[in-house]
């Protein structure tokens, strides 16, 4: 069963071009799943029935990953669908006939509204980084650029200096599925970059490459040392909240639309297919709206 495993991982990194952590995620819920028919005395992906999926499906809604705690549904959700992919290849390799998760339903997902942070918390932390070192402006220009542009953390590792045009300030990214688009970025964030590629880059590049982020060893930075560096520039600055690349993903497109930027606009440079998936950064607007609404008229502070 591990060939088949290995063989399917390869092809999302090489084929599909999925991010490290997507990878790694993929990975463990494969081994999952392998050790729930393992203890369940099924040898082979390709016995798997539509009968033992119900089972695992029960068995992963249940599973408590620690005393008390059970998996969220967006868990479970990502969960299935890393299988059913990898069901789904080993279809497409000629292993199999039909999916057995094909019929499966997903349970249904609890809505929440994205984690942004408010300008001031965003401001506070990237004033805190020191800038008398080239791995503090390279911090101080991941953040900028984290901000200017939306991009998630797979697509700011990818970009190479050739895919920087200045002139007119816009970025090409490779998004999900080789996906590419351009987003653009603001005369701030194209100040903080300049300054970087001709300082700090050039001092921490040991051997050539065009990868625009350079971690210490002068290497291409990975999505892992992205989120390293997010954590300890936040740890440093005293604001107390947990940050993820996707949380300053959430943050720029909630500012955007909090400024009056069209939807659609915000959905072309976050490189979503779906306007749905866009449409929830509104209901955090409105949200907002309500917060600063209620806090600040006098007839909704009065109890």
């Amino acid at each position: 069963m591990d060939n088949y495993i290995d063989d399917f991982l390869e092809y999302l990194e090489i084929t599909k071009n999925y991010s490290e952590y997507t990878i790694e995620n993929y990975y463990k819920d494969i081994i999952q799943f392998k050790e729930y028919l393992d203890e369940n005395y099924i040898s082979s992906f390709l016995d798997v029935t539509y009968k033992d999926v119900r089972f695992y499906f029960s068995y992963i809604s249940n599973y408590k990953y620690d005393d008390t705690n059970t998996y969220k549904a967006t868990t479970i959700m990502r969960k299935l669908s890393g299988v059913r992919s990898f069901y789904n290849y080993l279809i497409r390799k000629g292993k199999l006939n039909t999916n057995p998760f094909k019929l499966l339903d997903n349970p249904k997902k609890e809505r929440t509204l994205p984690k942004f942070l408010y300008y001031n918390e965003l401001q506070k932390i990237i004033e805190s980084i020191d800038l008398n070192d080239n791995l503090g402006k390279r911090n101080f220009m991941i953040f900028e650029l984290f901000y200017a542009t939306g991009v998630r953390v797979s697509e700011i590792v990818s970009i190479e200096i050739k895919n920087i045009d200045f002139t007119h300030q816009i970025i090409k990214v490779m998004g999900k599925g080789l996906k590419e688009r351009v987003v653009p970025f603001n005369s701030v964030c194209a100040k903080v970059m300049k300054d970087y590629i001709a300082t700090s880059r050039e001092a921490l590049l040991k051997e050539s490459h065009d990868y625009l982020l350079v971690n210490n060893r002068g290497d291409a930075l990975t999505t892992r040392g992205v989120r390293y560096i997010l954590d300890q520039v936040v740890k440093n600055s005293g604001v107390q909240i947990s940050l993820s690349p996707h949380m300053l993903r959430h943050t720029f497109a909630t500012h955007l639309l909090d400024e009056g930027a069209d939807l659609r606009v915000v959905q072309e440079i976050l490189g979503h297919e779906r306007l749905e998936t866009t449409q929830i950064y509104t209901h955090v607007s409105k949200q907002r709206l309500q917060d600063v609404y209620l806090k600040t008229h006098p007839r909704a502070k009065k109890k």
